[in-house]
């Protein structure tokens, strides 16, 4: 299976190819819909002129990377505090990955290893980091030992929660019809 959003059909391919551009989609994933999130790494590559690279971005003058966010259309609604995340995340990467994501995950020993680095990054709580540890596995064929238990509900087989799940129009109905079950029975309580 490969993620596949309604996007730029360049952008799917970004994600698919990237493992920097996947990562700062799910970095951009919150406040905002999946598939700006999920476009924007492409977005942000065209603006920039080139391949998206950790070590540019996490040396990017601050001021100047907003502008490259904030610029119409917005890659985030919210693009100076989503530039700082990114260049944070960035920074991670080079200082603990060698500026490579797939470092991040491709040497985690166990799931529960893989699910701890996802999150020590910046802006990944238990939540996100979950779901980026089923999207690595359900979708990229990263799976160490313990992976789903890791990923906690997201990692279940045949579910239909979050980004991990989507591979098609259906399978995105679906996540959509499960995030405003869960909206309507917190509004409930």
């Amino acid at each position: 299976m490969t993620l596949t959003l309604p996007i730029d059909e360049q952008a799917n391919k970004l994600l698919q190819r990237s493992p920097l551009a996947l990562l700062i989609g799910m970095v951009l994933d919150q406040q905002i819909p999946m598939e700006k999130a999920f476009g924007s790494p492409y977005v942000l590559q065209q603006r920039l002129g080139h391949e998206l690279d950790a070590r540019e971005l996490a040396d990017f003058d601050p001021e100047a990377l907003v502008e490259i966010f904030a610029q119409p259309p917005a890659l985030h609604r919210f693009p100076k505090a989503m530039a700082a995340r990114v260049q944070e995340v960035c920074r991670v990467l080079v200082e603990r990955y060698d500026a490579d994501p797939a470092v991040l995950w491709g040497e985690a020993g166990s799931g529960a290893e893989l699910l701890e680095r996802v999150a020590a990054l910046p802006g990944f709580g238990k939540q996100k980091s979950q779901i980026f540890v089923a999207l690595l596995g359900k979708q990229y064929g990263i799976r160490p030992a313990g992976w789903r238990e890791a990923a906690g509900m997201y990692g279940e087989a045949k579910a239909h929660y979050s980004v991990a799940d989507i591979v098609d129009e259906q399978s995105l109905t679906k996540v959509r019809e499960h995030k405003q079950q869960v909206k309507a029975a917190a509004k409930a309580k």
